[in-house]
């Protein structure tokens, strides 16, 4: 045949297929055979996460920020489920589909609008998110609807109709609502593979719901519609109980069991002992949740789920990288917060890293495979730079740190600035602040990242960056950078962290207590961030061209207050000001009673460059 012809022929053949078929990796669906998953002749079994922000983020928390939800990019949903393979996982939890709620402010957006309205946006990301599945190799689990208030559930669908939230179980209109939206999701065509969902082989199984309380009546209605639709793929009983019923295992449109442990490990080990020796022989009995907990429990379930032949466990959760560099941060009860790979120095309060390390050993343990060593990191990304004390990156999974490196304009050797560098470190801030850098110069920086495989490639270079101007600035870690203080001031880490939008260091003080700072330079102007824990509650800012007599500057005022939300966050104030003597070397900041500093950014020049203006 002619090579045009056959060229001509194979682009027909390739273009005839969905792109996302040609780049999956999963030839079979996951399927039961009696109390086991199957993918193809074998086994599947899974130690994995929950992944709850997957398809929709609640935690978009940057100090300046009004509203914490939003859609994740290609970037992040890929970084997710990466870290999922990483770890060894074979499975993601996902949350639930988003229902709008009486009180949601203009802007928000949910997947469920009302009755048989859906947000094409919102569902669009979900799309990307099962595309990447099948590209990184990752099956997914996806829940109908909440038990709970904070994406909407029930009680949004029965206010759309006006009704009450337990009508939801029992009313034909209201269950003919719910079975639009599972209709919509499993019948969808993915805009990106034009695989339909109950086509994709990512899926690996529906779930009723999350945590839900129905009586078995709706559970057996839905599971028998949901399987009327979709005759692909598993359907696992998403409800809110620790024991297993005897009508989800006589139901034969339930193909899974599940239950969710928290609390006493002791006790949720004796429920899913019970359970297993309930299902065993019957259906696959997996853990959907678990965590919260010492790290010798989160062990102990985790060697129950192998040993007594669950089919899987997923512990609760993991977040993931945030397009603008750093992570996506969520405080959870108990003093834990979200895990995130492969673990930080922060996150000991709550055992990360080891934690991440026991359930990447149990993931390959679970299939009797030997522990493979981490992969070396991807090349990270550096995002622009508008000045050198805002430097941030798409960072690499896997990498526990980053070098940090910088040549002059004229140059061609590069200079190491900075390692072992934290991208977790502050929570929705930038990632590094270039404290050496040259007044008069013109910097590029590169990075690489690392772990305890080697280190990545370099990223892109970034620059020109002119140095006019620096910042001293204190993320209030320690009093390290203070030049003098007094009064009865307070360093905090954990407390109020979900309502100070996850920030883990922040300073607090007695009426009247103050630090002061002492500039290399000239201070051009003052920035403050501080949350309100009471109204009115403020600071003052003084400069003086010598630590003995200050002068009180005019400070403005910006506030920036969440939506109407469950959290009961903070406002966010930010004081500034620009007006500022020409010979201030050192600057004080008073604290009043019921505020918290998050951060103080000092602008400075040098005073050649301040005399010359």
């Amino acid at each position: 045949m002619h090579r045009s012809i056959r060229t001509v022929l194979l682009f027909v053949m390739i273009s005839s297929f969905p792109f996302g078929e040609l780049s999956a990796q999963f030839k079979d669906f996951v399927t039961r055979s009696g109390d086991k998953l199957m993918e193809g002749d074998r086994q599947f079994r899974f130690i994995s996460f929950n992944i709850p922000n997957l398809h929709y983020l609640e935690d978009y928390l940057p100090f300046d920020g009004t509203n914490p939800w939003r859609l994740p990019d290609e970037f992040e949903i890929r970084d997710a489920l990466t870290a999922i393979k990483q770890l060894g996982g074979k499975v993601a939890r996902m949350y639930v589909l988003s229902v709008r709620r009486q009180d949601d402010a203009p802007g928000i957006i949910r997947h469920v609008e009302g009755p048989g309205e859906f947000n094409e946006d919102a569902f669009r990301a979900l799309d990307n998110v099962v595309r990447i599945a099948n590209e990184v190799g990752i099956r997914l689990i996806i829940p109908f609807v909440d038990n709970w208030k904070w994406w909407g559930g029930p009680a949004e669908y029965a206010a759309f109709r006006g009704k009450e939230k337990d009508a939801f179980w029992t009313d034909p209109e209201l269950i003919a609502d719910m079975k639009q939206t599972i209709r919509f999701l499993i019948n969808r065509k993915n805009t990106f593979t034009g695989i339909t969902y109950k086509d994709d082989k990512a899926i690996m199984a529906w779930e009723t719901g999350n945590e839900l309380e129905p009586p078995f009546s709706w559970t057996r209605e839905i599971a028998a519609y949901v399987k009327s639709l979709d005759a692909n793929h598993l359907l696992i009983e998403g409800i809110h109980a620790k024991e297993l019923s005897q009508d989800a295992m006589e139901d034969p449109n339930i193909d899974i069991l599940s239950t969710h442990h928290y609390g006493d490990a002791s006790v949720s080990l004796q429920h899913i002992v019970s359970n297993q020796s309930f299902a065993r022989g019957k259906k696959p009995y997996v853990i959907g949740e678990y965590g919260i907990i010492p790290t010798q429990d989160i062990r102990a379930i985790t060697d129950t789920i192998i040993h007594q032949g669950l089919a899987g466990g997923m512990l609760w959760s993991l977040r993931y990288r945030n397009r603008e560099g750093g992570f996506y941060h969520h405080h959870e009860y108990n003093n834990v917060a979200a895990y995130r790979w492969p673990g930080f120095p922060n996150g000991e309060f709550y055992d990360e890293r080891m934690v991440l390390s026991i359930i990447r050993e149990k993931a390959y343990e679970i299939d009797g495979v030997t522990l493979p060593r981490l992969p070396l990191p991807e090349r990270p990304k550096l995002l622009t730079i508008s000045d050198v004390s805002s430097i941030s990156w798409q960072g690499a999974v896997g990498a526990r740190s980053y070098i940090v490196e910088r040549r002059e304009k004229d140059s061609t050797a590069w200079k190491i600035i900075a390692e072992d560098v934290d991208e977790s470190r502050f929570q929705y801030r930038p990632s590094f602040c270039d404290e050496s850098a040259e007044f008069g110069k013109t910097h590029f920086y590169r990075i690489k990242a690392r772990n305890e495989s080697g280190a990545s490639d370099y990223s892109d270079v970034v620059g020109p960056v002119e140095v006019m101007t620096k910042k001293l600035i204190d993320e209030m870690e320690s009093f390290d950078k203070v030049f003098q203080k007094d009064g009865e001031l307070s360093l905090l880490t954990y407390q109020d962290i979900r309502k100070a939008k996850e920030d883990r260091s922040r300073l607090t003080g007695k009426e009247g207590s103050y630090v002061v700072y002492k500039i290399a330079g000239i201070a051009r102007a003052v920035r403050v961030d501080a949350f309100r824990v009471k109204d009115g509650s403020s600071v003052q800012v003084g400069i003086a061209g010598n630590p003995s007599s200050f002068s009180e500057l005019k400070l403005h005022a910006t506030t920036f207050s969440m939506v109407k939300n469950d959290y009961g966050f903070f406002d966010a104030v930010t004081f500034t000001s620009e007006q500022l003597p020409r010979d201030g070397e050192y600057v004080k900041i008073l604290l009043n009673d019921g505020v918290q500093v998050s951060r103080i950014e000092i602008t400075f020049t040098s005073k050649e460059n301040r005399q010359a203006e």
